[in-house]
């Protein structure tokens, strides 16, 4: 008997948890989700991985020890399959080095292969094409290329109804253009020319929780910039909330990503936006979009100081631009800087000292920044993130 534990989740919530689980990597492979005796909720089985404190709003469901149904329509097991294409021997000589994880971008998937498995790449995509059937393209991931840090992605495998294709792949199938759902709003996007990470779910309902503490301490819709907004993701989750935001700033110098974020913008507000990319613009009262770059926005006088909230998603380079993104906030009350930086752990002392040197006073009652680990971006490196609540200009 295969006892696991299962988050008791009511229906209405399911998809919004299940990507948080997937996030995370805690979904037990080989099981299903099924439905509670009262039809009420689902059940979805957790993997031995998940941690035993689960982290916000994870814990906020009952947990349910009982015996687990397996998904007996697929081996899900990736490594089941790879043991079979590679053999035994090779897959514990390589152990430390096979993608275990992955992201998914709706019917794509995006892995990182190690140098000295190069030589196994058809095998992999091929494990992982076996293991998810509702992926179309398997990609690798090589890093980032030039100032806009796009990711170096190349087709390793793909599947057109009950074939594979590991070598020469059909042009039609290598389209990474899709639209990836991500709380209740549909996002279009395109890793290979506009990447944003579907795994920082958590993060962007993390800033959803900071901006109604705002919204509450200033008692009114907020105006919120986001110079480094991508396609939009976070925007996507603010302006969901009802009566949360008043109006935005959403720049980027990537050009393809502004032209995504139009797209996603007309479906999110229902009006017409360009079908190309334009330099920064007012199309509306409450919306200023467009090509920008984020170090110059402050030097507008019809831009600079206006915003309650402001998001600094650029993170290896987020420490250097604060000085030139500050001037952005409303001073006339209290505001919020939320960013994120990539950093060696051992150096998160100093940089938590460098970011309290930059900012503004920080508002009485609140505690002073300090980056929060949230993965690692490498061996060495680690994402971390940080809130900066600024205290009313009171000169």
């Amino acid at each position: 008997m295969n006892m696991l534990r299962h988050l008791l989740i009511p229906n209405r919530k399911v998809e919004t948890i299940l990507a948080l689980i997937t996030e995370y990597n805690w979904l037990a492979e080989g099981h299903r989700i099924f439905s509670s005796e009262d039809n009420q909720h689902r059940l979805i089985p957790l993997s031995i991985s998940a941690a035993n404190n689960l982290p916000k709003p994870l814990c906020d469901f009952d947990i349910i020890v009982c015996e687990g149904k397996p998904d007996e329509k697929i081996d899900t097991d990736w490594w089941s399959h790879l043991t079979k294409l590679v053999g035994p021997e090779v897959v514990s000589r390589y152990r430390e080095s096979w993608p275990s994880s992955h992201e998914f971008f709706g019917d794509m998937m995006i892995v990182r292969i190690d140098d000295n498995i190069q030589s196994y790449t058809s095998e992999i995509a091929q494990a992982k094409l076996m293991s998810h059937p509702f992926i179309r393209l398997v990609l690798s991931d090589s890093g980032v290329l030039g100032e806009l840090r796009i990711r170096d992605l190349k087709p390793i495998g793909a599947r057109k109804d009950s074939t594979l294709y590991l070598e020469t792949i059909p042009s039609e199938l290598t389209n990474t253009k899709v639209s990836v759902k991500e709380s209740g709003r549909y996002i279009s996007c395109d890793p290979q020319v506009a990447y944003y990470s579907t795994k920082l779910q958590t993060e962007r309902l993390e800033t959803l929780r900071f901006a109604k503490e705002l919204r509450k301490e200033i008692n009114r819709p907020l105006a919120v910039c986001d110079p480094f907004c991508g396609v939009g993701p976070a925007l996507s989750t603010l302006i969901a909330e009802e009566d949360l935001v008043e109006k935005i700033l959403a720049s980027d110098l990537n050009a393809a990503a502004v032209e995504l974020l139009f797209e996603n913008l007309q479906r999110w507000d229902k009006r017409e936006y360009p079908t190309e990319s334009t330099s920064i613009e007012q199309y509306y009262d409450d919306r200023i979009v467009g090509i920008a770059d984020a170090t110059k926005l402050s030097k507008n006088p019809d831009i600079s100081g206006k915003w309650d909230l402001v998001l600094v998603n650029l993170p290896h380079r987020t420490i250097e631009f604060l000085p030139k993104l500050t001037p952005l906030l409303n001073r006339s009350n209290v505001s919020l800087i939320r960013g994120r930086v990539i950093v060696a752990e051992s150096d998160i002392p100093s940089a938590n000292e460098k970011i309290n040197q930059i900012l503004p006073p920080i508002a009485a009652g609140k505690s002073k920044p300090e980056l929060k680990i949230k993965r690692d971006y490498s061996s060495t490196l680690r994402l971390c993130s940080f809130e900066a609540w600024i205290e009313k200009d009171t000169i």
